[in-house]
């Protein structure tokens, strides 16, 4: 039986993906449609696309696929049709190919069967994903733009948003897409009236959050076509002018895709001008916060003078103190205030 899981170290196949000569592109799909045997499906896609030489994150589930990959440039057509005529519901697939994109995003394939393809938190079971909203190409999201009665609503967590959004916006400030989806009903409840635009990066999140708005009561909901990524792409093709402002975040080792010239974030350490995701490099922490060139060089990569001093600590003194810590919070909340300036701390007794 043929091996249906990478075996090779990390650290090797990302020198093997850096080695190569022949440009990747990178392109991220998503489809909601029902699998009956989601791990049957996944092992036949993933010898399908291993055989074309295909990386990324790819997951599977009953209500459908959510991948973003990359894809040797010469293969990419083939991949395409292989993926139509793989399954009845993959047929004329939208694909949105990265926008700002260096082939460098992904160095292994990661197929893996989950109980949703969106973690959405949604136990009503008279819930229809497919009664979603009107789709919005780019030149009709720049006309509910300039529409008075039109909200957009951002379904993208805040340090994406943080980066990037159209201009008034409404960020919806939770740190996980199943929060969203009831804070977002209650804090348009008052405004049932307009035209509820909803947008995310590539359009997974905001087809799902236009359904569950449609199945709260709400009757004029939109969402933006492919997200940010298609609307971007198309209105450039056309000519029309580019809306959206800042960076879109991905999700990939590019961490951003540059739309605008706009800078819209801080520093999440001096409060500089400065729109750069990375994650802080002591091993024992690896917080997802924004940096600016001055700090990085200041904080060695680190996000905290604490961090720095770990960071440079023997391995073995190192692993010691990661043993037994907290490390839930990997992403930094401009809600919860400045940035964490010290390592986590150990769990106390009784804790899980």
């Amino acid at each position: 039986m043929p091996v249906l899981h990478n075996l090779v170290s990390n650290k090797e196949l990302k020198e093997r993906m850096l080695a190569e000569t022949e440009p990747r592109t990178t392109v991220s799909f998503y489809k909601y449609f029902r699998i009956e045997d989601p791990q049957a499906f996944r092992d036949k896609l993933y010898l399908m696309l291993t055989e074309m030489k295909v990386f990324g994150r790819i997951y599977v589930a009953r209500e459908g696929i959510n991948a973003q990959i990359s894809v040797p440039q010469s293969r990419y057509e083939a991949m395409k049709q292989a993926l139509y005529d793989f399954d009845p519901a993959l047929n004329q697939l939208r694909m949105n190919i990265a926008l700002d994109d260096d082939g460098k995003s992904f160095w292994v394939l990661r197929l893996k069967v989950r109980e949703r393809i969106v973690a959405d938190g949604i136990e009503d079971e008279s819930f229809d994903a497919a009664d979603v909203g009107e789709y919005l190409k780019a030149d009709e999201v720049n006309q509910m733009l300039d529409d008075p009665d039109a909200v957009f609503v951002d379904m993208r967590n805040h340090y994406e948003f943080e980066v990037g959004h159209f201009d008034n916006a409404l960020e919806i400030p939770a740190d996980t897409f199943r929060d969203q989806l009831p804070m977002a009903v209650e804090m348009l409840e008052q405004q049932k009236d307009k035209k509820i635009v909803m947008y995310c990066t590539g359009g997974i999140r905001c087809e799902k959050a236009s359904a569950w708005m449609r199945h709260s009561g709400f009757d004029n909901v939109y969402h933006i076509e492919g997200g940010i990524i298609e609307y971007t792409r198309r209105a450039r093709e056309q000519g029309l002018p580019v809306r959206f402002k800042g960076k879109n975040f991905v999700f990939d080792e590019r961490m951003g895709e540059r739309i605008s010239d706009d800078v819209l974030a801080h520093c999440h350490q001096c409060g500089a001008s400065c729109d750069t995701h990375v994650n802080c490099i002591n091993d024992g922490c690896h917080l997802l916060f924004i940096q600016c060139p001055a700090c990085a060089e200041k904080y060695h990569g680190c996000c905290s003078p604490m961090c720095m001093e770990e960071s440079q600590l023997p391995p073995e003194e190192q692993r010691l103190r990661r043993a037994g810590r907290e490390t839930s919070n990997k992403i930094f909340n401009k809600s919860r205030g400045v940035l964490r300036m010290t390592i986590p701390q150990p769990v106390k007794d009784g804790g899980e």
